[in-house]
C-alpha cells in the first residue's frame, strides 16, 4: 500500500506548474524542490521523508516518472474525407509493405519525424519575436505502450502541425515536410542549429506505421498561437478522415493501433530495445511508458577535445559490447570535402579465432544525422573488421528506405578517406609509444598483412608497410624493426630490401641461403610466419626500394664459376665433372639444372628456384595434389653444389667405392636441400630414404 501510494504522489509531481522555482505543499515532513535548468530540463529533490506514508525506518526513493501522454483529444465537428494525393493505394502499399526490410524500423521513423519537429521548434524558438512561439516548451519524445488495447503511442512537443501542414505533408506520400524546411531556411540565408540535424528527407517514413498498424489516429497542434487541434486517421486504404479536436498538445500525437499479428511493438521492453538498436542517440530526450530510454551520449558528435578517457570507456563498453578497454582511440570530424565524424576504436584485448575469419563483418555502425542505418556497415576494408566505432556523415547517400548506401563512387570516396586517416593515425601511435605500439602489432599485424595482400593500390600497400614490424640480422633476438627503419640505413649503393623467410631465428642464421648474402654484408628481414614471406613479395616495392627473397639475390647475381677456379680446398676438375655427371644421372628428373658455387662455406648445397616465394606458396596450395615427378616438372629446382664441404667430397668417393651407399646419400643431400628451401610441404616425406641411409651405414660397424 505505501509503495503505491509513493508512486502516485511521485508520478503527480510531474503535473505541477513548470516556473523557475516552484515549492510543493508540505506533505508531512517533505518537501520537493523543482528548478527549471532550461528548456526539458528539470531538477526535481526529496528534501525529507514523508512521515505520513512511510516509516523513517524507509528511504526516500526518488523517481525519474515523466510523462506527457494524456488522453484528453476529442474530435468535434463533422470529418472531412480526402483521398492520397499519390498515384492512389499501390504507391501506399509499396511504401507500407515493400519499402522497409524489417517492421521494427517504424518505430526509427517516427523517432526521427519527432526529432525533426523539435528541431523546427527550436528554430522558430530562436526566431520567436517573428513566431511568437514559446521559448519554455521542452524538447521531448514520450512513447507509450498499452498490451491490452494493442496500441503504440508515440508524442513530442515538436513544432506541430496545422490542418493544411496535414494534409498536405499526411496526405501527400513522398512529400518531405522536413526537406521542404530545409529549402525554406537555405533560401532565407538564416543559420540554426536545426539545419543540421534535421533527419527526413523522402517524407515517406510516417507511411511505415501501416507496416503494423491497421488504424492510425493523429493529433496535432501548430506551437503558433491561437491554433487549433486537429485529428487525423486512416487505415492506409488510400483515403483518411481530417477534423477538428480539442484537447490536443502542442506538437504531434500518433497512436498505432497494432495488427493481431504486430502486437510485440506494444511491449515496452522490445520498444526500448529498438530505441537502444536505432534512436539511442537522438538528440532529445525519449521516454518510454515514463521511463527515459536513451541515456548513452552521443560521443562521436562532441568536440574531440571536451572529451575524456571515461566517456571513451563507457562507449567503447557499449558500442563493443564488452567490458573491454580501447587500446587506441581516433576521434576527428572533417567538413571538407565530405562531412564526417568518425569516432574508431581498437580494442584493448586480442582478436579471437572468430575475428580472424573473414566472413566477421566491420564492426563500425554507420549513423546519419545520431539516426542508425546500419550496425555494421561496409564502410571500412574487411583487413580493419577488428576497429569498432561509429561513423556519422551527413553526405552519405542513401536509398528511400534509409537502409542502403547509394552512389559507389561517394563510398568508395569516404572508405579511402577513413581508411588513409586511420593509416596516419596507427603510424603516430608507433612513433609517440613504440612499446604500446609493439603489443598492438604483436596482436593485430595478421590484419595489417591481409591488407597489403586484399588491396591492388600500390600506395596503399607501402602505407599499410609502414606499420608492419620484423625481426632483422643486426638487431638482437625479439626486438623488431620498421621497414622505414631499414631504409634509413641502408649502406651506400644498396638498391634493394632483403628478407630471408624460416620458422625460428635459429634456423634463419643457419641457412645456407643468409651464409649465400653475407658476404654483401647487407641488413636481411627475417619472416617466421608462412605469410610474411607472401606479404612482402606481394608488395614488391617499398619507398622506391625492391623487396625481394635472398633467394631471388642469389638467382639474380649468377656466379660465373667454373671448375676451373674452384681453389685448392675443392675437388679437381676431373672430379668435379664426374660428379656432376652422376648427380644428373641418378637425380634424374627432380632436379633441373646443377650448377657450381663458391657463396657456400657450411653448407653442401642448397635448392634455388626462380621465385622462391611463390614457389613455397605453390607447394602449401597447390601441389599438393600432384605426383612428385609433377612438381619437379613444374618447379625446376636447380641444385648448387659447394665442392669444397666434405660430404660433397665423401660423396665424390664413394661413386666407385660404394654405388648403393652413394646414391642413398645423393638423394638425402637432394632433400634436405628441399626441405631447408621449405620446397617440401611435409618433411616425413624424406625419412624413409634416411632409414635406409642410416641402415647401410650401420651395416660397416
Amino acid at each position: 500500500m505505501a509503495a503505491s501510494m509513493r508512486f502516485n504522489v511521485c508520478r503527480s509531481l510531474n503535473y505541477f506548474s513548470r516556473k523557475s522555482v516552484q515549492y510543493v505543499p508540505k506533505i508531512g515532513r517533505k518537501h520537493v524542490l523543482t528548478v527549471n535548468k532550461g528548456p526539458g530540463l528539470y531538477y526535481r529533490r526529496n528534501i525529507q521523508t514523508c512521515s505520513c506514508l512511510f516509516s523513517q525506518q524507509e528511504p526516500a526513493v526518488e523517481s525519474d516518472y515523466h510523462t506527457i501522454i494524456k488522453d484528453t483529444e476529442k474530435a468535434q465537428g463533422d470529418a472531412e474525407k480526402l483521398e492520397f494525393q499519390a498515384e492512389t493505394r499501390m504507391l501506399l502499399d509499396i511504401v507500407a509493405k515493400s519499402l522497409y526490410s524489417d517492421k521494427e524500423v517504424f518505430v526509427r521513423e517516427l523517432i526521427s519525424n519527432a526529432s525533426d519537429a523539435l528541431e523546427k521548434l527550436r528554430h522558430a524558438q530562436l526566431s520567436s519575436s517573428q513566431t511568437g512561439v514559446s521559448v519554455d516548451t521542452p524538447h521531448e519524445i514520450h512513447i507509450a505502450t498499452d498490451k491490452q488495447a494493442r496500441t503504440f503511442t508515440i508524442q513530442d512537443t515538436g513544432i506541430g502541425m496545422s490542418k493544411e501542414e496535414m494534409i498536405s505533408c499526411l496526405g501527400t506520400i513522398a512529400r518531405s515536410g522536413s526537406k521542404a524546411f530545409l529549402e525554406e531556411v537555405k533560401k532565407n540565408e538564416t543559420t540554426s542549429c536545426a539545419v543540421n540535424k534535421i533527419i527526413g528527407q523522402f517524407g515517406v517514413g510516417f507511411y511505415s506505421t501501416f507496416m503494423v498498424a491497421d488504424k492510425v489516429e493523429v493529433y496535432s497542434k501548430s506551437h503558433v498561437p491561437g491554433s487549433k487541434g486537429y485529428k487525423w486517421i486512416s487505415d492506409g486504404s488510400g483515403s483518411y478522415e481530417i477534423m477538428e479536436a480539442e484537447g490536443v498538445q502542442p506538437g504531434t500525437k500518433i497512436v498505432a493501433h497494432l495488427k493481431s499479428d504486430c502486437r510485440e511493438f506494444s511491449d515496452d521492453g522490445i520498444i526500448k530495445d529498438i530505441i537502444k538498436k536505432y534512436s539511442n542517440f537522438v538528440g532529445s530526450p525519449i521516454y518510454v511508458n515514463g521511463k527515459k530510454a536513451n541515456n548513452v551520449q552521443a560521443v562521436w558528435l562532441m568536440d574531440p577535445k571536451e572529451t575524456t578517457p571515461s566517456m571513451h570507456n563507457e562507449f567503447f563498453r557499449y558500442i563493443a559490447n564488452s567490458y573491454d578497454l580501447p587500446r587506441f582511440t581516433l576521434h576527428y570530424k572533417t567538413d571538407s570535402p565530405i562531412n564526417l565524424r568518425c569516432l574508431l576504436y581498437i580494442p584493448e584485448g586480442k582478436p579471437g579465432l572468430f575475428e580472424m575469419s573473414r566472413e566477421v563483418e566491420v564492426g563500425v555502425a554507420l549513423y546519419s544525422q545520431r539516426v542508425l542505418i546500419r550496425s555494421k556497415a561496409d564502410i571500412l576494408p574487411k583487413w580493419l573488421r577488428f576497429v569498432r566505432g561509429v561513423v556519422d556523415s551527413e553526405d552519405i547517400p542513401l536509398n528511400l528506405s534509409r537502409e542502403l548506401l547509394q552512389d559507389s563512387a561517394l563510398i568508395r570516396k569516404i572508405t579511402t578517406m577513413i581508411t588513409n586517416k586511420m593509416l596516419r593515425f596507427l603510424l603516430d601511435q608507433m612513433k609517440k609509444d613504440q612499446e604500446q605500439y609493439v603489443k598492438f602489432h604483436e596482436d593485430y599485424g595478421i590484419f595489417l598483412k591481409e591488407g597489403i595482400l586484399s588491396t591492388s593500390d600500390q600506395m596503399q600497400r607501402e602505407d599499410i608497410a609502414k606499420l608492419l614490424l620484423f625481426e632483422s640480422s643486426l638487431e638482437p633476438e625479439g626486438k623488431k624493426i620498421s621497414l622505414a627503419e631499414y631504409v634509413g640505413r641502408m649502406k651506400e649503393g644498396q638498391k634493394d630490401v632483403y628478407f630471408l623467410a624460416a620458422p625460428s631465428r635459429h634456423l634463419a642464421e643457419m641457412s645456407p641461403y643468409f651464409e649465400a648474402v653475407k658476404q654483401k654484408d647487407v641488413e636481411v628481414l627475417f619472416c617466421y610466419e608462412p605469410y610474411d614471406e607472401l606479404v612482402l613479395f606481394q608488395l614488391r616495392q617499398f619507398d622506391c626500394k625492391n623487396v625481394i627473397s635472398v633467394e631471388k639475390e642469389m638467382r639474380r647475381e649468377k656466379e660465373n664459376t667454373s671448375v676451373d677456379d674452384l681453389g685448392e680446398n675443392a675437388l679437381p676438375k676431373e672430379a668435379a665433372e664426374d660428379l656432376i655427371k652422376w648427380l644428373s644421372s641418378t637425380l634424374g628428373s627432380k632436379v633441373h639444372k646443377i650448377i657450381i658455387t663458391k657463396r657456400l662455406s657450411t653448407h653442401p648445397c642448397l635448392i634455388s628456384v626462380e621465385e622462391m616465394s611463390a614457389a613455397r606458396h605453390y607447394v602449401r596450395t597447390t601441389l599438393q595434389t600432384m605426383t612428385e615427378e609433377q612438381r619437379y616438372k613444374i618447379l625446376e629446382p636447380t641444385l648448387e653444389l659447394n665442392l669444397s664441404h666434405p660430404i660433397i667430397k665423401k660423396l665424390s668417393l664413394l661413386r666407385s667405392d660404394n654405388p648403393k651407399l652413394a646414391e642413398l646419400l645423393a638423394n638425402q643431400v637432394f632433400d634436405t636441400a628441399m626441405v631447408s628451401a621449405g620446397l617440401v610441404d611435409d618433411p616425413r616425406k624424406v625419412t624413409a630414404n634416411l632409414n635406409d641411409l642410416l641402415c647401410l651405414l650401420l651395416e660397416k660397424h
